[in-house]
């Protein structure tokens, strides 16, 4: 018996097939990264971070409606902060920035 998607929050709930249409690319790169059983897996958690990123934008822009936008020096801030963490040494070895990021 399948219970309706509204009941369970974004990353929660019984697993359920569905059927969904991709790029022959994204299908190539994600069996290379993964191999056939974990591809569900995989796209699960790619759905999950998005999910997760337009709800983060989502309030981004409700702090902005409240507060004004945020300046320009703490965007710059963030942005060299970014940079710095993604250039750490653990991340430039040969797995890379990739790994660490869809970890």
């Amino acid at each position: 018996m399948s219970m309706p998607e509204r009941d369970f929050a974004p990353g929660d709930g019984p697993a359920a097939k569905v059927s969904v249409s991709l790029r022959a690319g994204n299908i190539r790169a994600v069996r290379e990264r993964v191999g056939a059983r974990g591809f569900s897996a995989y796209v699960d958690a790619a759905v999950e971070r998005q999910i997760e990123r337009d709800l983060l934008e989502e309030a981004l822009q409700a702090n902005e409606a409240a507060s004004g936008p945020i300046p320009q020096s703490l965007r710059d801030e963030a942005a060299d902060l970014f940079r710095h963490v993604k250039s750490a040494p653990e991340l430039q070895e040969e797995d890379g920035w990739r790994a660490h990021e869809a970890g």
